[in-house]
């Protein structure tokens, strides 16, 4: 599980590798990613939207912001936490993902970014 801190927002990430599927008629490999994002600050706050940066070792590295995450811009009160769960398809079997969510601040109205630590996609674990 990967984990980072950012102004009392705590963000972990487990993976899991799913398998090939394909596109049209290119090969992927399919991943699924598990989003914990608690609040161990004393205001609440809310996810407004987020930066992907993937990397593919075989691909171009892909950028990926939008409102929310899947669909949702939760509101997340202090020692609560959200969770979801979203996919990642990737031409070769290893990459990575990192990014950032602008939040606000609902207590006043200040907006901030929350890192999301760098973590590995791969089918089978690697050392570093």
């Amino acid at each position: 599980m990967f984990q980072q801190i950012t102004k009392g927002i705590k963000i972990s990430v487990k993976t899991v590798y799913n398998g090939i599927i394909y596109r049209g008629y290119v090969q992927h490999y399919a991943f699924s990613y598990f989003v914990t994002i608690k609040n161990n600050s004393k205001d609440t706050v809310q996810l407004l939207e987020r930066f992907w940066v993937i990397n593919d070792s075989l691909n171009e590295t892909e950028y990926v912001e939008g409102e929310g995450v899947v669909g949702q811009t939760p509101v997340i009160k202090p020692n609560e936490e959200y969770n979801y769960r979203s996919n990642c398809f990737l031409i070769s079997s290893v990459g990575s993902m990192s990014g950032s969510y602008k939040m606000i601040n609902l207590k006043n109205n200040k907006e901030f970014l929350v890192e999301i630590p760098t973590f590995q996609l791969t089918t089978t674990p690697t050392l570093n």
